[in-house]
């Protein structure tokens, strides 16, 4: 919950979402516990308000921010799922874009990418549709029956939190469509020969709207205190939609061409604000939109870079080889080295993103002698994060021809300093990072408080608060930073090539 006025944080809560990993490669979650987290976040954050004394009907607007691509189908008889939400780095549609790609001439991945801004890619939600159309038949029923709906976290909480199955909204903004590869990014509409070829029922498609518009009121909903009703937010306005990347471009504040951000979640998204033209790129970056906020207002578009695995790999070093009992752990273990020690470590879990596109590589370590313990793997680990960020910022220079001189980062990973302390020292420029690092939150916030309607929170730059930050520069020189980033490329190189995509898709090899 923000002040509209001032930008400040008043009042917090987040909650986990479980991963399930039902096989190798394969990432969903459970779109009734993403609902629940929502509806207890809003009940935790009320309670906190009341507990500062401000009058929770002092809330005037509802902005929804989520991770882009994800793809559920329900019932809109029922509002019931009909399966589990297949997670964006999910792998396991390898072999549906292997069959995609035939059907392209010369099976050329970037065939719809002026027209998209995507590469045909596992990514990205048509291949996921595509995927649950093909094996779950409770799905394909509900499509022949009519009942079936389609959308991205942000559709499914929306349609639920105004009513659901009793007249929910069923829309999404143009962030989040301009991920699905099913969308025009020129006329802002879904695509009928897009949808053709990926052979996609339109009718199941939510309604594309702007960023910042109301989209509907929100209802009660079933309390987690004794079955009661929840009301205390029952009809204020839904007013703000942004897929999480865009949200976190608009919270930075950055809403002049050339300005760029990086976000440090469970992956790692770095975007940079085009304006009003769309810029192609030549170093496997994808052009999205950045953020259209208001019916009227023109679309931005924003050139992007995505890392799949940055924070992930942290929750990998704690879940899977318990080398670290909590995420904060991995700070310490390599403040304590202060180097990997020629350990390189490439965390290619779900193939590489930009700028390679390379499904076909896998994590690996190298660089191990006797010596490397841990601590080495907890700063390769990071370093990693680091470098990924470095290939995307050098694409992101290529491209838009003025190098940025400074990058503003924000997310969960940003908290720790040696991480932002390695970021600045591999990319050999300084690191800005707002004091306030919940900056998807504040977009999504802003777009709402912006709406026409609501009308609560001004755009104009003069108006906006200068935020409060923490800078980071480089403290090695740029030769040994050349040389670790050399020896990375190299790393990168041997993680290629390593899957098949019938082992990929069925986990055991050929």
């Amino acid at each position: 919950v923000f002040n509209a006025k001032t930008a400040e944080l008043l009042s917090h809560h987040q909650v986990e979402i479980q991963q399930k990993f039902p096989k190798e490669g394969w990432v969903e979650q459970d779109p009734k516990e993403i609902l629940k987290s929502v509806h207890e976040c809003v009940e935790k954050a009320c309670e906190k308000l009341q507990q500062l004394n401000i009058d929770i009907t002092n809330i005037k607007a509802i902005g929804v921010s989520n991770q882009r691509e994800t793809t559920v189908v329900w019932d809109k008889t029922t509002g019931e799922p009909l399966y589990n939400a297949i997670v964006w780095l999910d792998l396991r549609t390898q072999s549906t874009v292997e069959r995609l790609l035939k059907r392209i001439p010369g099976k050329n991945k970037a065939f719809f990418k002026f027209r998209t801004g995507l590469p045909l890619s596992t990514y990205f939600s048509a291949v996921k549709l595509r995927w649950l159309l093909d094996n779950v038949e409770e799905i394909r029923q509900a499509v022949d029956d009519g009942r079936a709906m389609f959308g991205t976290i942000d559709s499914w909480l929306i349609w639920s939190l105004t009513g659901g199955k009793n007249g929910g909204v069923h829309c999404t903004d143009v962030t989040n469509a301009s991920r699905t590869m099913l969308f025009n990014i020129h006329s802002l509409e879904w695509d009928p020969e897009l949808c053709q070829f990926f052979d996609i029922p339109m009718e199941i498609l939510p309604k594309v709207r702007s960023s910042s518009e109301i989209y509907g009121l929100m209802v009660p909903f079933l309390s987690l205190c004794a079955n009661q009703k929840s009301g205390a937010l029952t009809g204020v306005p839904i007013s703000g939609c942004l897929g999480d990347q865009s949200a976190a471009l608009v919270g930075q504040m950055c809403f002049q061409d050339g300005q760029a951000k990086n976000t440090y979640g469970t992956g790692c998204f770095l975007l940079c604000n085009t304006g009003q033209k769309s810029v192609f790129s030549e170093h496997g970056l994808l052009t999205t939109i950045a953020y259209k906020m208001g019916r009227d207002k023109p679309v931005c578009y924003a050139l992007e870079g995505s890392v799949a695995i940055a924070g992930a790999v942290v929750c990998w070093l704690r879940d899977n080889l318990g080398i670290i009992k909590t995420s904060q752990e991995v700070e310490k273990l390599a403040a304590e080295v202060g180097t990997s020690y020629g350990c390189y470590f490439v965390p290619a879990f779900s193939g590489l993103y930009a700028p390679y596109w390379e499904p076909s590589a896998r994590g690996i370590i190298c660089g191990l002698t006797q010596f490397t313990n841990k601590k080495h793997i907890a700063f390769a680990a990071l370093e990693a994060v680091c470098f990924q960020t470095r290939e995307i910022l050098d694409a992101m220079n290529k491209d838009c021809g003025i190098p940025l001189n400074q990058l503003q980062v924000d997310g969960g990973m940003t908290n720790n300093k040696v991480l932002m302390q390695l970021q600045s020292d591999i990319l050999c420029i300084p690191v800005v990072k707002p004091s306030m690092p919940e900056t998807t939150a504040l977009g999504a916030a802003m777009a709402a408080g912006a709406a026409e309607g609501v009308g609560i929170w001004s755009l104009n730059p003069g108006d906006l608060t200068a935020v409060t930050c923490e800078r980071f520069e480089p403290q090695i020189n740029p030769e040994e930073s050349e040389y670790r980033y050399a020896r990375w490329k190299k790393a990168v190189m041997k993680s290629m090539d390593w899957e098949t995509s019938e082992a990929a898709s069925n986990g055991k090899p050929e």
